[in-house]
């Protein structure tokens, strides 16, 4: 455990997220000046501190008053690697807001690479998007060389990620800038329903097994949701679907038939730059799913191995095996689609080097015609970090060898980074990117990354996105607004009439 104890909290959110990022795995959480936080005898260790005001823990189990070089404090009762972190906030007198943030961030991440002799891939960059930062000053007219040299300077991201941001963020604007993206909407269908919940897994899924009596009404408060939202947003241009989860092919060939049906007899998706349905985990993908798909002109889906190792498929919760995902991958090339992407993940419990070498080595003999590479970043919802004590001797690890491997596997299949974002508690402090084909690249996971266009979204746990583009500053920035649904399936179809209420007043109250 690692306790923060900071002099002003205005700056405790900056600094859990930066503590986290050099300290991995470990639960970091504010110190509190009482017994609260300790019941046994502590002592400081030798550490140099940040400031010579701080407290320590003395040997009675009090606070008090420290003038030596110390910093952090080790409590017996807790354990010997536990810390508590004295940080003092430097002067940001006369800085706005933003400033203050990067100034105290800039200082707290250099005081503990200093302790740590450790650098992060992005620096002090906690923000999810860092692409978005290199767009903007694309758009502001800054050369290449001044992109770079801002993320490594103000940011202290390494140079191979400062060129990382400054590529995706010139491929995103080649492709946005070919569509009239400010005046179109994407619309996006959630399925929150999957085989078996994955022991990293956060997101609003529910065990089909568990729900499958729930399935049909979930389909009838979806559709009576998109009902609606087509009625709202007619005479706008519909510029992209994307139905995600969840698993989408969890659901049955005549249920995805149903829905898919539907959704073309309310929105004319014949003008659409893609249709992508993410049928991801293996064990729900069937022949007549995939014809039904194919059907309704479906352009794009997934098919997501997250690794290619059976021994860590059986420990994270994945119910399917190696030989099942290249027997589906087969059969949906078979079935005619030709733009196929797979997700994998890295930083998986267990393994190392070799095993993504593996995974990667098999993706690249199937040369799919996309490939999203993710860091794994396991929130506090997941299985994984609930069971922290039951999966401890399992490591996490992502390097920066196994990020060049991934870099090389897309090379190899003519692939370019197209987009990207960060997460909290990313293992490796690294990234998720997204490599693609030319001409094959997801231009929904652009707009929803780059937040260049309204999202409306349908289904439980989801959350449209609504871009006024008409109200943008000299910051190239805009009003964002979100619409939450609720997230618990039986909430939803219950209180379909009270999501599809919120939206109403939304759009009754605002233009965009």
């Amino acid at each position: 455990m690692i306790y923060i104890k900071i002099d002003d909290n205005t700056f405790y959110d900056d600094a859990i997220v930066l503590v986290r990022s050099f300290y991995p795995r470990t639960e970091v959480t504010a110190y509190k000046g009482d017994d609260s936080n300790y019941n046994g005898m502590c002592h400081s260790d030798n550490n140099e501190r940040i400031d010579n005001n701080s407290s320590y823990i003395n040997d009675n189990g009090k606070c008090s008053s420290n003038n030596s070089k110390n910093n952090m404090t080790t409590c017996n009762n807790i354990g010997k690697d536990d810390m508590i972190i004295d940080i003092k906030v430097p002067d940001v007198t006369g800085l706005n807001k933003s400033q203050m943030h990067d100034k105290f961030k800039s200082y707290l991440y250099d005081y503990l690479s200093e302790k740590t002799g450790k650098t992060l891939p992005w620096g002090y960059l906690t923000g999810v998007r860092p692409s978005k930062i290199a767009y903007v000053m694309l758009e502001d007219g800054e050369s290449e060389d001044t992109i770079k040299k801002h993320f490594m300077g103000k940011h202290k991201a390494s140079e191979e990620k400062a060129e990382l941001a400054l590529k995706v963020a010139k491929k995103e604007m080649d492709i946005l800038n070919r569509i009239d993206y400010k005046n179109g909407y994407s619309l996006y269908i959630g399925i929150p329903f999957c085989p078996s919940i994955c022991l990293y897994c956060s997101f609003s899924s529910y065990a089909l097994g568990a729900y499958k009596d729930y399935v049909d009404s979930y389909l009838d408060a979806l559709i009576k949701e998109m009902e609606f939202v087509s009625e709202s947003m007619k005479g706008r241009r519909l510029d992209t679907v994307y139905f995600g989860g969840g698993t989408p092919t969890t659901l049955s060939a005549a249920q995805l038939d149903r829905l898919i049906t539907e959704l073309k007899r309310l929105f004319d998706i014949d003008g659409c730059h893609e249709f992508t349905v993410e049928a991801g985990r293996p064990d729900s993908i069937t022949l007549d799913k995939l014809q039904v798909l194919k059907k309704h002109n479906v352009g794009r889906i997934s098919i997501n191995p997250q690794t290619m190792n059976q021994k860590t498929l059986d420990l994270i919760g994945r119910k399917h095996t190696v030989e099942q995902i290249k027997n589906v991958y087969n059969m949906a090339r078979e079935e005619g689609f030709e733009n196929i992407n797979m997700d994998i993940i890295l930083g998986l419990v267990g393994e190392d080097v070799d095993e993504v070498r593996h995974t990667l080595s098999e993706i690249q003999a199937m040369n799919p015609e996309s490939l999203t590479v993710h860091s794994l970043a396991i929130k506090r919802a997941a299985a994984l970090n609930i069971w922290r004590d039951k999966y401890k001797q399992l490591s996490t690890k992502n390097t920066d060898d196994i990020i060049r491997m991934t870099e090389e596997t897309a090379r190899n299949l003519d692939m370019q980074p197209y987009y990207m974002y960060r997460q909290k508690n990313m293992a490796g402090n690294f990234e998720n990117v997204g490599y693609a084909k030319e001409g094959k690249e997801c231009i929904y996971n652009i707009l929803i990354m780059e937040e260049k266009q309204t999202i409306i979204a349908c289904g439980a746990g989801a959350s449209s996105k609504v871009v006024f583009h008409n109200e943008s500053d000299d910051n190239h920035s805009v009003r964002i607004e979100r619409i939450e649904n609720v997230k618990d399936v039986r909430n939803y179809i219950d209180r379909i009439d009270e999501m599809i209420e919120r939206k109403r007043e939304f759009f009754r109250g605002n233009q965009f």
